[in-house]
């Protein structure tokens, strides 16, 4: 699980965190770059949980089963850093290759969804 705590610093930039398991990530991730709507993403070294980047103040409101939302560091710059913002954590989509520079929490409620859809409607064919 990506942990935030203590592994963000100042050099973080304002953002929420969307942590979720890895399948329901990766296939939230296709469907984003599909839109233009990905931003940067992150993964756990063990290969767990991905985490979208969000505008501050997702988590104030996000209740998406499956999915937690974490307040990373409020009160930093606005820039999305080029390290990772979480200890022990690595880019799948970096900020450079990322085509927001967050996610957008209904794009990324819509995606999940849809994911979930895909995932639950391959297990039924196999």
């Amino acid at each position: 699980m990506l942990d935030t705590d203590g592994g963000i610093g100042p050099q973080a930039g304002p953002c929420d965190l969307v942590t979720v398991p890895a399948r329901h990530g990766l296939e939230a991730v296709d469907i984003l770059r599909l839109r233009d709507g990905v931003g940067p993403v992150l993964h756990d070294h063990t290969g767990d949980t991905l985490g979208f980047l969000v505008p501050p103040g997702t988590a104030d409101g996000w209740d998406l089963p499956g999915s937690a939302c974490t307040q990373t560091y409020p009160h930093a710059s606005r820039a999305v850093p080029s390290a990772p913002p979480v200890a022990g954590a690595g880019w799948l989509v970096p900020p450079e290759g990322a085509i927001a520079q967050a996610t957008e929490p209904a794009e990324l409620r819509a995606a999940l969804g849809e994911a979930a859809r895909t995932i639950e409607a391959a297990g039924r064919r196999v």
